[in-house]
């Protein structure tokens, strides 16, 4: 893509020589609530007992010559939970930006891989805000915006419950001005 810039011997528009755009994706200007680092371990530790507590059950029911296999296995499955719940959550943090303007939703979200989603805001449909259990005992909401792609809803983690009910009635005031379908 090339943009055309202004001829500065005349100054006028559409005369120059053409310009590379930068065309680098910039990353989103907000993060999300610092407390979602807790969430996240939180979550990662309830998943982890639970992966225990099933690991045991299964232990205790297989024959005796299975168990000699599943030690290596349930050594791998407890590393991969102490990595859940210590360094994703941190790393997790780091990369987990959103940012809404007056044109477009942004998201960016990932730990080991990263996703950034972009939506215009003629093309939502709604806007959804969710407080599980947890989330709720740190004070956070997920707002989900959904448009008119075949990608899926964007959704915007882990942000303070206050500014979560911001974002749903900002994004509500400015698509509900858009005239048409959104789609």
């Amino acid at each position: 893509m090339s943009v055309v810039q202004d001829d500065p011997r005349t100054g006028q528009p559409g005369v120059g020589e053409p310009v590379a755009e930068d065309l680098r994706l910039r990353e989103p200007a907000n993060r999300v609530s610092p407390r979602a680092v807790n969430y996240w371990v939180i979550n990662g530790f309830i998943g982890g007992v639970i992966g225990w507590a099933v690991m045991f059950t299964i232990y205790s029911v297989v024959p005796e010559s299975w168990r000699t296999w599943l030690g290596p296995i349930f050594i791998l499955i407890m590393i991969s939970n102490l990595l859940d719940v210590t360094l994703e959550p941190i790393i997790r943090y780091k990369r987990t930006r959103w940012e809404v303007t007056g044109e477009r939703v942004f998201a960016q979200t990932g730990w080991l891989s990263r996703d950034q989603r972009i939506a215009p805001l003629s093309r939502v449909q709604t806007v959804d805000t969710h407080r599980g259990a947890i989330m709720r005992l740190f004070r956070l909401a997920n707002v989900t915006v959904t448009t008119a792609s075949a990608a899926g809803p964007i959704t915007l983690p882990c942000l303070d419950t206050d500014l979560a009910d911001r974002v749903t009635a900002d994004l509500a005031r400015v698509t509900g001005q858009t005239h048409g379908d959104a789609t």
